[in-house]
């Protein structure tokens, strides 16, 4: 391996881990004392980095506490898109690897959910995460298409992507409106599936998740199966 493949390679190795590490203070912090109450400095003292650094990665504490739940969520599900069965229809291939990578059991647990629920800030920043998908999503469905002389596949398939983000941002705007209900006595039971419910900190409140977001990522995605079919009968 030549030595200038092998620094790059350290160098985006020492930037995802600055970032993680990021991230992950951000989040500790944000749980234990309160998004309110965690500045910049605080996040990049804990990281053992410095705040000019920090800002090198993330541009307000909301984005590096959100960060820690989407925990590069887009790569994710390009990559997921890319792994799926060659004789998947991309629009199968591509609301598979969405749902999958949006209810994936590794991400942060309800405490983690629960904070960026009933925080208008948080909940803002996690929706327009969605956005952050486009990008790598245009790569992988263009890859899908394959690539034709004149190129027209990278248009469609970053229409497609556009298309896509759009409507897992909207699943997700439902999902995480809170509605409350009176918290009864004894402690509220947090489940793994809908709907979710949880203690809220600062209402003493059950927070309840609008229902499935398997299902509604589903039903926001279903509306693009016909253009996602076109596109792929075109291209053969």
């Amino acid at each position: 391996m030549p030595v200038t493949t092998r620094r790059a390679g350290l160098r985006e190795r020492k930037k995802q881990a600055t970032r993680e590490a990021l991230r992950e203070a951000a989040l500790k912090l944000a749980l234990e004392h309160g998004p309110d109450n965690v500045r910049v400095d605080d996040i990049a003292e804990a990281a053992g980095v410095s705040p000019r650094t920090y800002n090198n990665y993330f541009s307000s504490r909301e984005q590096a506490i959100v960060a820690a739940v989407t925990a590069e969520r887009e790569a994710r599900v390009a990559a997921a898109v890319a792994a799926r069965p060659a004789h998947d229809t991309l629009a199968k291939a591509v609301i598979e690897a969405v749902v999958e990578q949006y209810t994936d059991q590794d991400d942060p647990g309800p405490d983690a959910l629960l904070l960026i629920t009933t925080r208008t800030s948080l909940r803002e920043v996690f929706i327009d995460s969605a956005t952050a998908i486009e990008h790598p999503l245009t790569d992988a469905i263009a890859d899908r298409l394959g690539d034709p002389p004149d190129n027209t596949d990278r248009h469609t398939a970053r229409v497609l992507a556009a298309s896509v983000a759009a409507a897992v941002r909207i699943a997700l705007e439902q999902w995480v409106q809170p509605a409350t209900i009176p918290s009864t006595t004894g402690a509220p039971s947090t489940t793994a599936g809908p709907p979710t419910t949880a203690d809220s900190p600062t209402t003493g409140r059950l927070v309840v998740l609008s229902g499935s977001l398997p299902d509604l990522l589903r039903k926001a995605l279903a509306p693009l199966t016909p253009a996602l079919d076109a596109a792929e009968h075109h291209q053969r």
